[in-house]
């Protein structure tokens, strides 16, 4: 039987967004009604689906969220194919981002009331675990008033962004999550307003230091810090 608050770690590496998105919707869809069978159980009848801890890099692709502004997509369709990117509307909060290769996307198909927290808890923890992981490299970045999201020079007239969260909950439940720059090609986000803003740049670990960063270790120091968070 699983122990509730269970982590488990799963990279899928370069997969295609569509793909990865049916994929954490089939998790997501099934501890949502996992969830609802336990409620009409008793209490020692009731089992539990882990946390899923997922990390893939995406093809060239630009996604808005729900509420987004499709205004914020720069280009056409022709364009996108011209270069190589595709484009998705989808279920998350938050405007417009781009995935690309290089880039950690994570996707937590998380029950936050394992951790007892709630979703602007669970979003802080995102951007906190972002916030470590970037210091191991020893560059100082924080949280932007008004924004989510890791930045750094926040409330700068040079602020930018190295991580994006968009997030979606249902019972408690997560999907989608963040994407953190790590050795993105950033001539990308020149084709959208990069989450809706006008007057905010982005960055990447390998644009801040100078050199391409090993993703490996990357991956690791960041998947130890988001489990260490979460665990408590």
């Amino acid at each position: 039987m699983i122990q509730k608050g269970t982590i488990n770690f799963e990279d899928l590496g370069l997969m295609d967004f569509r793909e990865a998105w049916d994929y954490q919707a089939s998790l997501f869809n099934e501890r949502v009604s996992r969830k609802l069978l336990n409620r009409e159980v008793g209490e020692g009848q009731q089992s539990w689906l882990d946390n899923r801890l997922i990390f893939v890099e995406h093809p060239h692709v630009f996604t808005l969220g729900k509420s987004g502004n499709q205004n914020n997509l720069l280009i056409n369709r022709d364009f996108l194919e011209n270069i190589q990117a595709t484009y998705y509307h989808i279920d998350r909060g938050g405007d417009i981002t781009y995935h690309g290769p290089g880039q950690i996307v994570g996707y937590p198909i998380f029950d936050l009331e394992h951790f007892g927290l709630h979703i602007k808890q669970y979003v802080h923890h995102l951007e906190e675990a972002i916030i470590l992981t970037v210091r191991n490299f020893g560059i100082t970045c924080d949280r932007l008033q008004g924004a989510t999201g890791v930045w750094i020079d926040p409330g700068t007239p040079r602020a930018r962004k190295i991580c994006a969260i968009g997030v979606k909950a249902s019972r408690h439940i997560t999907m989608h999550g963040f994407a953190f720059n790590v050795n993105t090609d950033l001539s990308y986000f020149n084709h959208i307003n990069p989450c809706g803003f006008l007057d905010k740049g982005v960055t990447s670990l390998a644009q801040e230091l100078g050199s391409s960063q090993d993703m490996g270790k990357v991956k690791t120091i960041l998947k130890d810090n988001l489990i260490s968070l979460f665990r408590g």
